[in-house]
């Protein structure tokens, strides 16, 4: 009497049968026509297909992610590309003005042309402006005590920092700009040059337009050229 042959899947242990195909890459040179027969679980309909069908399933969809992360970095590649031409244009349209208050004008052209930042604030105390011929102009504020306080209170011991801001404080921290109905967001930076220069203040209506974790480098950034520039530029006091 014939006895069965045995089924494979009961006698081979399969973590066995792979460790062995590993070891052994050319054991289907000359076997193509059994590569045909093989049958693998499709990867996204039931049912099976054949293994070189699968494997060119898989090499399709790894190019196609593999095109995605290049796009993505070309994309990354641009936006810091065109970062970097903004602030250069912003950094040289500053170190061109010829007084403190063509340098405001300057940061808020700049920051609401070219960086969606539609209301600016320039806050020095009285040390920096008691000297020039005529009271500072918007977007430049001179710094009092309530003032101050609540730019301080925003930045809450930090240097700078991005957070939300009221109407009530855009009214007053911004009082050359027409106040939104509702809270918007800032990015406020303390200016510091070897003493207290200051506050930059940058908003938007739109609550999101500076959230919370976003990072602050280049309000840090924009605030120690202004504050090296304001320096430069005070006029010497009689």
């Amino acid at each position: 009497m014939t006895r069965a042959a045995p089924d494979p899947r009961k006698t081979l242990d399969p973590d066995r049968v792979a460790e062995w195909l590993a070891r052994h890459p050319d054991f289907f040179v000359g076997r193509e026509g059994l590569l045909q027969q093989l049958k693998v679980p499709h990867p996204e309909t039931r049912g099976a297909t054949s293994l070189l069908e699968r494997l060119v399933h898989d090499l399709r969809a790894r190019a196609e992610q593999a095109e995605w992360r290049l796009e993505q970095l070309l994309e990354s590649a641009r936006f810091n590309e065109g970062q970097y031409r903004r602030t250069r244009e912003l950094v040289i349209a500053l170190l061109e003005a010829e007084d403190n208050d063509a340098l405001g004008q300057a940061l808020a052209t700049q920051l609401s042309e070219h960086f969606h930042t539609p209301a600016v604030a320039l806050w020095c105390p009285a040390s920096l402006t008691d000297a020039e011929p005529r009271p500072p102009q918007a977007p430049r504020q001179v710094l009092d005590d309530h003032a101050g306080q609540r730019l301080a209170a925003l930045l809450d011991g930090r240097p700078s920092r991005c957070t939300r801001l009221t109407p009530t404080d855009w009214k007053r921290l911004l009082p050359h700009v027409p106040a939104p109905g509702k809270a918007g967001s800032c990015a406020v930076a303390r200016l510091t040059l070897g003493e207290p220069l200051g506050y930059l203040v940058l908003a938007s209506p739109d609550p999101d337009h500076f959230r919370a974790s976003m990072d602050t480098l280049f309000t840090d950034y924009v605030g120690e050229v202004v504050a090296r520039l304001l320096v430069r530029m005070a006029p010497a006091s009689s």
